[in-house]
């Protein structure tokens, strides 16, 4: 991949972070209290497999899917 491009696309992945940041503490607040326990449990889980420089991404994800289909199909029935 050419530097430049690498470059902006990083740029747009921080940008992106940083949004999905926002937009997360702006929910905390009315989260109810199983859903934000879930939630927390979840991220902890992600931000300790992605600190792990033998993990790939896709490993990640595909542990994090198998880790998360419980909390996922919960949230869809609630709704």
């Amino acid at each position: 991949m050419d530097e430049k491009v690498r470059a902006m696309l990083e740029s747009d992945v921080e940008i992106t972070q940083e949004r999905f940041c926002a937009a997360m503490s702006a929910r905390l607040p009315s989260l109810p209290p199983d859903t934000l326990e879930s939630y927390f449990g979840a991220l902890s889980k992600l931000v300790e497999k992605l600190e792990d420089p033998d993990k790939t991404l896709g490993q990640i994800l595909n542990e994090m899917m198998v880790e998360v289909a419980g909390l996922v199909m919960k949230e869809m029935q609630r709704g």
